[in-house]
C-alpha cells in the first residue's frame, strides 16, 4: 500500500510495486505467437500499410519472412529502410500509421499487429548481433552531425555505410535523443535505447562527442569549415510557457524534463510526486507524464485539455491507455491561474472553453482543481544558437525535399526543421534520406585528392 500523504515525494509505492509498474508496455511475442499473428497478413501487392511507413519499410515482406521462419531476413528488409527499427516497434503510433491502414480492418476491426511483429524480428537480429552492413572502402569525407539522436543516428549510419567518416556532437551526457530521454520508461525498458545506440555504431566510421553544445562550443559556420558536410538533427530543446500566473510556483515542472527524470532512474522509487497531479497538453508527452505520475503513486491524476477528445494529438489508444491506469482526462478546458499557498502549488484555475465559428473562446465559466504538482506539456520549441544566416521560418529551419538547408555543406532533419513531426520514424527517414542527398553531392563533387583507398 503506498502513502497518500500530500506533497511532493518519492517513494510512495512499495519497490516491487515499481518494478511491476514500469514493465515492458508490449512484451515481444515468442516464436508461436509471432507465427499466428504473420499468417493473418494478406502480403497485399500495393500495401497501404507500405505508404502509411514514414521509412516505408516493405512490411508485407518482412512479415512473409518471419511466417517462413526468416526473422533475421525479416529483421534485414527492417534495417534496410529504418535502422532504428527496433525502437519504432515499441514508440511508434502504429495505431494512426501502418496498422490503421491495415486492410484487415475492414473485416474485422482488427489489423496486424506490424509493430510487435516488427520488435520481434529486430530483436532476434540484435540479441544475436546480426550485422548487415559494412562500411565501403573510405571515401576521405568527413561529416559532422549535430545531435544524436534518431535523425543524427540514422544518419550518420548511412553516410558511414557509404564509407564517409562522421563526427556526432551531442549537448547530452547519452546518445539516444528522444529515445533515451523523452519516451515512457514502460516503452522501452532493459536500457534498450542505449543498446540500439551500440548497435547502430558498431558499423564504425563514427565518433561520438558527448557535452558539446551547438552556440556554446562551436558554431554551425566552424562545423562548415572543418567539414565537408554538416547535418543538423537537433530536435526540440525548449518548452512551451503557460505565461499565467503562479507559472513559476514550487511544483510547475517541464512534463519533458519529468519524464527525463524516469528515463534515467534506476529504481523510479526516488522521482518525487504529488498526491494530486495535473498534467495540462493533448499529446503524446501528456500522456506519457500523466501515466507515469499515476505508476509512481499519485492519488489523483488529471490531464487537462483545452480542446475535445477529437482534437487530441495522443493516439485513441494512448488515451485509453491512460483511462486504463486510472488517468482522468478532461477536455474543453484551459488554465486560467495556478494557484499557490507558501510558494507551493495549491492548485490550478481553469477557464471552460468552446469553438465559436472554428475559434477557440472562454464561455466565462471556470473551474478550480486541487493540485500540489502541475505539469506542462502543452508542447515545445526549437531553440538554438550558433546558426548564422541559415534560413528560418515559424522558429524552424527551413529545408527541401532532401533536408538541404539555405546554406551550402548544410542539411537538417527531425524535430527542427519546418514541417517536422514529433515522431522518431519520421525522424529516422529524414536523417536517412539527408544521408543519400549528401552522398550525392559528393558522388558529383571533385573527388579528393587525400581519399583513402
Amino acid at each position: 500500500m503506498g502513502t497518500t500523504q500530500s506533497g511532493i515525494l518519492g517513494g510512495r509505492l512499495p519497490l516491487a510495486e515499481y518494478e511491476a509498474n514500469f514493465s515492458d508496455l508490449h512484451p515481444s511475442l515468442d516464436r508461436h505467437e509471432a507465427l499466428v499473428a504473420a499468417d493473418r497478413c494478406y502480403f497485399c501487392h500495393d500495401a497501404p500499410c507500405m505508404t502509411a511507413c514514414p521509412t516505408s519499410i516493405d512490411i508485407p515482406l518482412f512479415i512473409r519472412q518471419i511466417a517462413t521462419g526468416n526473422p533475421i531476413g525479416s529483421a534485414k528488409t527492417i534495417f534496410d529502410q529504418n535502422i532504428l527499427g527496433g525502437m519504432c516497434a515499441r514508440v511508434c503510433p502504429t495505431e494512426t500509421l501502418c496498422e490503421e491502414a491495415c486492410v484487415r480492418n475492414t473485416a474485422e476491426e482488427r489489423p496486424v499487429e506490424i509493430g510487435r511483429l516488427q520488435r520481434y524480428a529486430t530483436d532476434i537480429a540484435m540479441r544475436e548481433n546480426k550485422q548487415f552492413y559494412s562500411r565501403a572502402a573510405r571515401s576521405g569525407r568527413r561529416v559532422a552531425v549535430v545531435g544524436a539522436g534518431p535523425a543524427g543516428l540514422a544518419c550518420a549510419h548511412r553516410l558511414a555505410v557509404k564509407g564517409h567518416d562522421v563526427v556526432i556532437y551531442d549537448a547530452r551526457e547519452k546518445s539516444g535523443g528522444l529515445n533515451e530521454y523523452g519516451i515512457a520508461a514502460y516503452k522501452a525498458v532493459d536500457d534498450f535505447a542505449q543498446r540500439e545506440v551500440e548497435y547502430v555504431l558498431s558499423v564504425g566510421g563514427i565518433e561520438v562527442s558527448h557535452g558539446k553544445a551547438l552556440g556554446r562550443d562551436f558554431s554551425l559556420a566552424d562545423l562548415a569549415e572543418e567539414f565537408d558536410a554538416v547535418f543538423l538533427g537537433l530536435g526540440l530543446a525548449g518548452v512551451n510557457a503557460l505565461r499565467i500566473e503562479g507559472e513559476n510556483a514550487e511544483g510547475v515542472e517541464d512534463a519533458v524534463d519529468f519524464i527525463a527524470a524516469l528515463r534515467q532512474s534506476k529504481t523510479k522509487a526516488d522521482i518525487p510526486v504529488g498526491r494530486r497531479v495535473v498534467v495540462l497538453g493533448g499529446g503524446m508527452t501528456a500522456i506519457d507524464a500523466a501515466v507515469q505520475a499515476k505508476l509512481l503513486g499519485a492519488e489523483e491524476v488529471t490531464i487537462c485539455y483545452r480542446r475535445g477528445k477529437e482534437h487530441m494529438n495522443a493516439s485513441e489508444f494512448e488515451q485509453d491507455l491512460a483511462a486504463s491506469k486510472g488517468v482522468t482526462i478532461r477536455h474543453w478546458l484551459q488554465p486560467k491561474r495556478i494557484a499557490v499557498k507558501d510558494g507551493r502549488v495549491a492548485g490550478i484555475e481553469l477557464d471552460y472553453t468552446t469553438l465559436e465559428n472554428g475559434k477557440l473562446t472562454t464561455t466565462g465559466e471556470t473551474g478550480i482543481i486541487a493540485a500540489d504538482q502541475i505539469f506542462k506539456a502543452i508542447g515545445q520549441a526549437f531553440e538554438a544558437s550558433g546558426l548564422g544566416a541559415l534560413r528560418m521560418e515559424s522558429g524552424r529551419i527551413v529545408v527541401d525535399s532532401e533536408g538541404r538547408t539555405s546554406l551550402e555543406k548544410v542539411w537538417a532533419g527531425g524535430d527542427c526543421v519546418l514541417g517536422g513531426e514529433d515522431l522518431t520514424v519520421s525522424a529516422v527517414a529524414m536523417g536517412r534520406d539527408a544521408a543519400g542527398s549528401i552522398d550525392r553531392a559528393f558522388a558529383v563533387a571533385q573527388p579528393l585528392a587525400s581519399a583513402v583507398a
